[in-house]
């Protein structure tokens, strides 16, 4: 079983680096860009087979060392 955690800055949160990576588009003409923001994805290869037990373990992960939940938000998603 897999899992994917996305972590993100939530929002209100300045992302210098987001702002970088906006400029350097705008510099190569992607113009169509409002906004960017940018993340971190950490995929996780799990050896339980119960999805709730899966997920509440990830949950707990996410929650003490994946994430920073004063500035950032999470996603988790599992894949069997």
């Amino acid at each position: 079983m897999k899992a994917i955690v996305n972590v993100y800055l939530k929002e209100g949160v300045l992302d210098p680096q987001g702002k970088a990576v906006h400029h350097a588009l705008d510099l190569l003409g992607f113009e169509g860009v409002e906004d960017v923001r940018v993340g971190k994805q950490i995929v996780l290869r799990l050896k339980s087979t119960n999805l709730d037990s899966a997920r509440a373990e990830v949950e707990k992960m996410a929650q003490e060392i994946l994430a920073n939940t004063v500035i950032e938000d999470y996603t988790i998603e599992i894949v069997e």
